[in-house]
């Protein structure tokens, strides 16, 4: 498969690195030589200098032969522009990275369809789903539910009241439990966990389970459901803030700080009678003390500097809020943020990579990826007839040890998977693997 990416920001750089480790043909165009000669040195892949919307650069990069063109840009108009010529020249399929939140209304889909391009990708939409799945399950990091919530993957921070912690995988595994732990987050690694690994406070844990088995999981990770989050401080008033506001469910109470006083005005017209807007500086003790920020269920830092959102996580964390989510944008500090007490972290550039990755299931129905990690794969592949993974128990396969299968869905049942189970053909199985390594797992199922 040949992709074009236009953008060698976080987003067109980070999306590069992922697909070119998945052998696939890339070309990442960029203005900029200087952005595009570190990657170009480092990764396997090719870069050409030039605009997106430049019929000769489009040209060059042989857009007409290629399977999908992405544009993700700083530049809402570019983008639209460079998918639009990209289609017009014979490209396949075309995604577009957008600013403005109006454009993804249903209402629109056919004109854009008309312009030629196949899909919007609006990362603050991204992030407040995010956002609001944190909401909803206060206990975990992460939370994803798979095949219509089948089998559920959570990401949960250990301390040392958890049962678990301490403890060898496979001393877990022969006392028998209706969970599988798919990878250990330690510190700035990302571990793929064998019988002999053990678990330490601070991990953060994946643990694949069902929804009927999600009260002892909380029980064995030392967790406490706590009270329902009905009060919302907001640091920042950025888009990602307008936009969760106007997705959450109106029974919630919200607030939001802001410093800067036009943008507090033009707030008002876009938020509903539920929410407050304050003028202030989030990152004052004395204005969150007026506020009473520890009378709040959960507190969310969305503005412009990952560093002012983190540290405003553990101040909120000082004051006792149970629940805190800090926007972290540079990919570079995510795995600082996750080792430091802040709660949850969101990165909507990530968030529209994963994106991103799912419209590649039109070109392979057979894979699907969920990448919402700096460094880790999530993929379903299905068993072929004959396959080598259909052979022998999967203890007897010989895997590779940078994966581990951590659940499968048979009938539309799903079900969790340990040595003793045998995959069968037409099995659709959950793969949980390093970024990069899931090219070598692929001839086990073909």
């Amino acid at each position: 498969m040949k992709i074009v990416i236009a953008g060698a920001g976080e987003v067109g750089t980070h999306l590069a690195k992922l697909l070119s480790k998945e052998g696939l043909d890339i070309i990442l165009i960029d203005p900029e030589e200087s952005k595009l000669q570190a990657i170009d040195a480092n990764y396997n892949l090719m870069t050409l200098t030039g605009s997106p919307i430049s019929f000769k650069v489009l040209k060059d990069s042989n857009v007409a032969g290629c399977d999908l063109f992405i544009a993700v840009t700083p530049f809402e108009t570019a983008n639209l522009v460079a998918c639009s010529f990209a289609k017009k020249l014979g490209a396949g399929k075309t995604v577009a990275r957008i600013d403005n939140y109006e454009f993804i209304k249903p209402e629109y889909r056919q004109y854009f369809l008309g312009m030629g391009i196949d899909e919007l990708i609006y990362p603050e939409k991204f992030a407040s789903e995010e956002i609001i799945t944190a909401i909803n399950h206060s206990w975990v990091r992460n939370w994803f539910e798979l095949y219509d919530g089948e089998l559920i993957l959570t990401g949960v921070k250990l301390r040392k009241n958890a049962s678990i912690v301490g403890r060898q995988l496979k001393d877990i595994a022969m006392s028998g439990h209706p969970f599988h732990i798919c990878a250990i987050k330690r510190r700035h690694e990302t571990i793929i966990p064998r019988g002999d690994d053990h678990l330490e406070e601070g991990d953060i844990a994946y643990i694949i389970t069902q929804d009927e088995s999600i009260p002892y999981v909380i029980d064995i990770c030392g967790k406490t459901i706590k009270k329902p989050i009905k009060r919302i401080l907001i640091v920042g008033g950025s888009r990602i803030a307008i936009q969760l506001v106007n997705m959450l469910d109106p029974h919630y109470k919200i607030k939001i700080i802001e410093s800067d006083g036009d943008k507090c005005l033009k707030m008002l017209d876009k938020v509903g009678d539920n929410c407050k807007v304050i003028h202030g500086d989030g990152r004052d003790i004395e204005l969150l003390r007026e506020e009473q920020i520890e009378d709040y269920d959960a507190f969310i830092a969305l503005t412009d500097s990952s560093e002012t959102n983190i540290l405003a996580c553990l101040t909120a964390k000082e004051f006792g809020v149970s629940k805190t989510i800090a926007e972290v944008e540079n990919i570079q500090f995510i795995a600082e943020a996750e080792n430091l007490n802040i709660g949850t972290v969101i990165n909507k550039k990530l968030l529209a990579s994963s994106k991103i990755f799912q419209i590649l299931l039109d070109f392979d129905s057979s894979n699907s990826k969920c990448l919402a990690l700096t460094d880790a794969e999530v993929a379903e592949i299905v068993a072929k007839e004959k396959s080598k993974i259909t052979k022998a128990p999967v203890k007897d396969l010989s895997l590779p040890h940078d994966m581990t299968l951590g659940g499968l869905i048979r009938d539309g049942k799903g079900m969790l998977v340990n040595g003793n189970t045998q995959i069968l053909p037409g099995d659709h199985v959950l793969v949980f693997c390093l970024s990069g390594a899931i090219h070598k797992i692929e001839k086990y199922f073909n």
